[in-house]
C-alpha cells in the first residue's frame, strides 16, 4: 500500500476501502451495513446471508496485518438500526473480538441512527481528531478538513471493450469520501453530482493498488 498526504497528515489507502492512519495508530472504515442480506430478507428478497462475515473477516485481516489500536467506523456500520440484533453467532464472535481488542468508535450514519445494541464500542455523531472531523456525510458548508463516507464511490472505466468498476476514494483539499467497506454494498460513480456537489472542484478520484495509487481528476 502507498501512502498519500490530506490535510498535512500522510494516510495509507488499501484496495478494500479502508483508510489507514499510521501517526494515529488508526484505521478509517465506512458504511460496512452489516446484515443488509437478512434485512432484504424479511422484505421477500433473499441474498447469500453472509454479509456480515465476510465483511468482518476482512477487516479483522486488515487489523491483525496493520497493527493498528483504534478504529472508526464512519457511519452505516449496520444496514438498520436493528442489524446488530440479528449478527449470526460467527460474525457476532468476530465483531466482538474487534471491539474489545481496540479503542472502537462508531459513528452514526443515515442508516443506523440511535441503534443500541452495538456489540462494544463507543457511539457518537461524529469526531475531531487532530484538526479533521469524522463524520458520515460530507458538509459541503464545513471548511475544515474532513474525513467521510456515505456515498460508495467507485470508479468506472471502459477497459478494452470491458466496463470495470473499482473503490475509490474522492479527494479534494478538504474533504476525503471513503469507498463503502462493506461486502454486500453498490457504489456511486465518482463523478456523480452529489459527490462533486459535496467535495468541491478540483477533486480527484484515488484508486488504491497494492503497489501504488492510481488518481483519475475528475470535474463538476
Amino acid at each position: 500500500m502507498v501512502p498519500f498526504s490530506f490535510a498535512g497528515e500522510t494516510f495509507v489507502a488499501s484496495p478494500e476501502g479502508a483508510l489507514f492512519w499510521p501517526a494515529r495508530e488508526a484505521l478509517l472504515v465506512a458504511d460496512l451495513h452489516l446484515e443488509k442480506a437478512s434485512w432484504y430478507a424479511r422484505l421477500g428478497q433473499f441474498l447469500p446471508p453472509y454479509d456480515s462475515v465476510a465483511t468482518l473477516s476482512a477487516l479483522t485481516d486488515l487489523v491483525r496485518t496493520s497493527g493498528i489500536r483504534r478504529l472508526y467506523c464512519l457511519g452505516d456500520s449496520f444496514h438498520d438500526r436493528f442489524g446488530c440484533d440479528r449478527l449470526p453467532e460467527q460474525a457476532r464472535e468476530i465483531l466482538l473480538a474487534l471491539t474489545s481488542t481496540l479503542e472502537w468508535t462508531w459513528i452514526l450514519g443515515n442508516h443506523d441512527p440511535g441503534f443500541a445494541d452495538h456489540c462494544g464500542g463507543v457511539l457518537i455523531e461524529e469526531a475531531q481528531i487532530g484538526g479533521i472531523i469524522l463524520r458520515h456525510e460530507a458538509d459541503r458548508a464545513d471548511s475544515r478538513p474532513e474525513i467521510s463516507g456515505h456515498y460508495h464511490p467507485k470508479y468506472r472505466v471502459n477497459v478494452r471493450g470491458r466496463r470495470v468498476s473499482r473503490r475509490c476514494f474522492v479527494a479534494s483539499n478538504t474533504k476525503l469520501i471513503l469507498p463503502a467497506f462493506g461486502s454486500l454494498t453498490g457504489g456511486l460513480d465518482a463523478s456523480h453530482p452529489e459527490i462533486l456537489k459535496q467535495v468541491g472542484p478540483s477533486a480527484s478520484a484515488l484508486v488504491p493498488l497494492d503497489d501504488r495509487i492510481l488518481r483519475f481528476p475528475i470535474a463538476a
